[in-house]
């Protein structure tokens, strides 16, 4: 059978241009904030909705489904025909589904505003990370972390916000953060402006950028993207424990008040964000797979300890956690990219899209496994995920090849 060879460029970096990935990143800083304040106030949907932690389970399950399913579409979509002002349509679907919460009068209109919500996800991610990478002058990683540092900054906005605004005032609240979401919409439309204005000058510049090559079987590159699709899964797999049920154990465990676990929550959300921020340029220097190595299997010892840990402990390592498991995802995604070069959107919409389907998947088993068990005992559980990082090892080395002619080898 005869298995194609892929080339892998390497591109030389030029300088990036910082203020769209400045734009950008504050673009998705407001996405994932608003997206984010749906499970900031499952405390609040959960006492008013009389819901188990099952139906929590099933919302994050409904948001992240549409978000998940959809990017890799869209990316593919986008890649062929590039729709860059599809980000403003994008944050206007985010903009609806906020509102329809705001209103919600049922568990079912919950869903459907959690689907919408989840909808302008899928549409906003794949192009907004093209759009990073046509910016990044060849410097990916770098262009990446700030592009994700965003989403995560609006990660850990999300509960500080709802807990003062949503949480004091009620569910109608939420009608508030549409100011966010109009603003977002005039932004990405310059944005939008600017990657319409630069694509051809792009494809000029990577022509003239491609530097060495990687030969790889077409075999390996699926093998090898299956690989990092089980380490997006471990990572966002526990990432969904804290960001889901986090305030949750903090109640259960140490009797603290809602407002005092959601600036725990926030604590952890911004320690990924600084973390996130990391990974990529460090990727840019000393390789891609050493920071997957270091990311997802360096965090074990922590996670491993936090079940055991009392209330200053917990937040310690909660901290440690998020700073160490944060640095791989943009590590992973532009190696991916680097993987499938030609393929930015469907890639970007692959990892994207994996990563919060296995969130919503994970997030409604573990509330499944609470309700079963405890809360307490998901923690031990989720304990174990990251030995998944040893799978690395069989990530193909990217960097530093020369370069080789593509060739058809059969096997």
């Amino acid at each position: 059978m005869a298995a194609t060879q892929v080339e892998i460029p390497i591109e030389v970096g030029q300088k990036p241009a910082f203020n769209i990935l400045a734009a950008i990143s504050v673009c998705h800083l407001l996405n994932d904030m608003l997206s984010s304040v749906l499970p900031s106030i499952y405390p609040l949907l959960k006492s008013s909705f009389h819901l188990d932690f099952a139906q929590v389970g099933l919302i994050t399950l409904t948001y992240q489904s549409t978000a998940s399913l959809l990017q890799p579409l869209v990316g593919l979509h986008t890649d062929r025909k590039p729709s860059p002002y599809s980000l403003p349509v994008g944050m206007g679907f985010t903009l609806i589904g906020l509102l329809i919460l705001s209103v919600a009068g049922s568990f079912a209109a919950i869903l459907i505003a959690a689907a919408i919500v989840g909808t302008g996800s899928s549409v906003f991610h794949p192009e907004s990370s093209r759009v990073a990478r046509m910016a990044s002058g060849g410097q990916h990683g770098l262009a990446q972390s700030l592009f994700q540092v965003g989403g995560n900054a609006g990660l850990a906005l999300g509960p500080l916000l709802a807990a003062f605004i949503v949480l004091p005032r009620g569910q109608s609240s939420i009608a508030w953060f549409s100011v966010a979401a109009l603003a977002a919409i005039v932004l990405l439309a310059k944005v939008s402006g600017w990657a319409k204005e630069h694509r051809s000058n792009r494809k000029k510049s990577s022509a003239t950028n491609a530097g060495p090559h990687v030969i790889l079987s077409t075999r390996r590159v699926a093998l090898s993207i299956a690989i990092l699709m089980a380490l997006l899964f471990s990572k966002f797999v526990y990432l969904a424990s804290l960001s889901s049920y986090y305030t949750f154990y903090l109640m259960n465990k140490f009797q603290v008040s809602v407002r005092s676990a959601q600036l725990h929550l926030f604590v952890f959300l911004g320690a990924v964000a600084l973390g996130t921020m990391v990974g990529g340029p460090i990727g840019d220097r000393i390789g891609r797979k050493r920071v997957i190595w270091c990311s997802i299997l360096g965090v074990l010892p922590f996670t491993l300890l936090l079940p055991y840990a009392n209330l200053l402990w917990t937040g310690i390592l909660s901290v440690v956690i998020g700073l160490i498991l944060a640095s791989a995802f943009a590590a992973i995604v532009v190696y991916a990219q680097e993987l499938v070069p030609g393929r930015v959107g469907m890639i970007s919409g692959l990892c994207f899209g994996f990563a919060f389907g296995m969130a919503g998947l994970g997030a409604a088993v573990l509330g499944e496994l609470a309700d079963i068990t405890s809360i307490n005992f998901v923690y031990f559980v989720c304990s174990f995920l990251p030995a998944v990082g040893l799978l690395t090892a069989f990530l193909p080395n990217l960097e530093g090849s020369k370069f080789r002619t593509a060739k058809t080898a059969e096997v």
